[in-house]
């Protein structure tokens, strides 16, 4: 994995499926959409009969041929039940390019748009570019609280404005390896952050010249999926305060977070010599992934990790179980951070009745929801989706259904500035990690004060 070019700001990790997209389409660019001064978006309604016949238009991300094809045969689904509505179905779009063709409106917009970004949600709401949905529920009898379970339901909505609603999930747990585990005497994955710092040290292994042979967890914020804002979910921090200002300084939790992270790194060696051996893995979704190659004994992923190891032939026996959590928080374990995909209406939409109907058969319908989730392998996002008997019973799949229903599970909270709160919580964590912080508390101070001056830029 390369190091981020200098001057550069590091994104979030993307999810795997979430791929390099095409620029925008050629008809779209020559209707002028990335034409500046779009701030508003375009109007649409709400006035139209959801059964007069209607062609939609479906824009979503996925690109991967089994993912498309399971698009696919949900649309078919759809059309077998509604008759009078076709739907056109345009993947691996970016966020990018559906924000400025919602933003200009106009017959070749979207009327169903979805998203990997759930940190961009409070941008979709405070824009208005995705209408709110709660009225489309009240009229067709959806009661959100019933269906969706509660951390996926407030990573759709943003000041009361229900602009989205969870089209399945991304739940993390710790992978480990059973076989260095028996070596070592392990008798069972970490439950508490002080097991992990215990379990890593000894499961740490070096060559004879000192060098690692592979390391017990690897908590360094670079590798992987290992963004600061998926390990600091096991600690259920507060971000802002219920008027929006950033309190990160303010929460103990982010203080015991960064010192945590730091005793593991130390406890196998230290800083600098566990990065320069991180450096040296292979990239993530290749078969030189560090965990495959057994490089890391225990390891941070998603759930689609599992379908690849099998897939991969893993040379070892391995598992998977929750995130430790803090040791004061012991009663929390089972938790962990969810993210997820997003589906919602154009607020440009002259159709937005019968793009409802769509919205609501790909995040609602029971039977839908499983299907996807097993042909993708994703978490599903409905309450009765997550009980199924329908749904894949591979054991280390149900693990992340049970991180999923945890009430101690956090999501990140939506910003009307989108992910830029989350670059700026990387940016300040890797200069922690590499010591270069010297005053945590005023680091944090600073790093809450920056957050705060973006959020207020964004509003004005």
């Amino acid at each position: 994995m390369l190091l981020p070019r200098p001057g550069v700001r590091p994104r979030p990790p993307l999810r795997p499926h979430a791929r390099p997209r095409r620029g925008l389409p050629a008809a779209l660019a020559a209707a002028g959409l990335l034409a500046a001064g779009c701030a508003h978006p375009s109007v649409g309604s709400d006035r139209d009969d959801p059964a007069a016949p209607v062609t939609l238009t479906f824009w979503h991300g996925w690109s991967e041929r089994g993912e498309v094809k399971a698009i696919d045969d949900g649309i078919a689904r759809f059309e077998k039940l509604h008759p009078n509505i076709t739907v056109k179905t345009v993947g691996n779009v970016s966020d990018a390019t559906m924000n400025q063709a919602l933003r200009a409106g106009g017959s070749d917009a979207p009327d169903v748009v979805s998203s990997f970004t759930t940190n961009n949600v409070g941008q979709y709401c405070s824009s208005g570019m995705w209408a709110d949905l709660d009225p489309f529920m009240k009229k067709t009898g959806v009661v959100k609280e019933k269906v969706f379970p509660k951390t996926l339901l407030a990573y759709t909505q943003y000041r009361g404005r229900q602009c989205a609603l969870p089209l399945l999930a991304d739940t993390y747990g710790l992978y480990y390896n059973k076989d260095a585990f028996k070596k070592a005497g392990i008798s069972r994955p970490p439950r508490t952050m002080s097991e992990l710092k215990k379990d890593a040290a000894k499961l740490t292994r070096r060559t004879p010249d000192g060098s690692y042979r592979q390391v017990g967890f690897m908590p360094n914020f670079r590798l992987y999926q290992n963004s600061p804002d998926r390990l600091f979910a096991q600690w259920g921090p507060t971000y802002f305060d219920r008027n929006g200002k950033a309190q990160l300084a303010k929460d103990p939790a982010t203080r015991d977070f960064f010192t945590t992270q730091r005793e593991i790194i130390d406890a196998q060696g230290g800083y600098p010599a566990m990065e320069k051996f991180r450096a040296s893995f292979g990239d993530e979704m290749s078969s030189q992934n560090a965990f495959l190659r057994q490089k890391v004994a225990m390891h941070m992923d998603g759930e689609w990790r599992g379908l690849m190891l099998k897939e991969a032939k893993a040379p070892f026996d391995w598992g998977v179980a929750p995130m430790p959590v803090p040791d004061d928080q012991a009663d929390t374990y089972g938790r962990g951070y969810l993210t997820g995909t997003v589906a919602g209406v154009a607020h440009s939409s002259k159709h937005q009745n019968a793009a409802w109907e769509l919205v609501k058969f790909l995040t609602v319908d029971t039977d839908q929801v499983v299907a996807f989730a097993n042909a993708i392998h994703n978490v599903p996002s409905t309450n009765a989706a997550l009980t199924s008997p329908k749904l894949d019973a591979d054991p280390a799949f149900r693990t992340f259904l049970g991180i999923a229903r945890n009430p101690h599970s956090t999501a990140l909270p939506p910003s009307n500035n989108g992910d830029m709160y989350v670059t700026s919580l990387q940016d300040f964590s890797y200069a922690v990690e590499a010591g270069k912080v010297p005053d945590l508390d005023a680091g944090l101070r600073d790093l809450d004060a920056g957050i705060d001056a973006d959020n207020l830029q964004s509003e004005n």
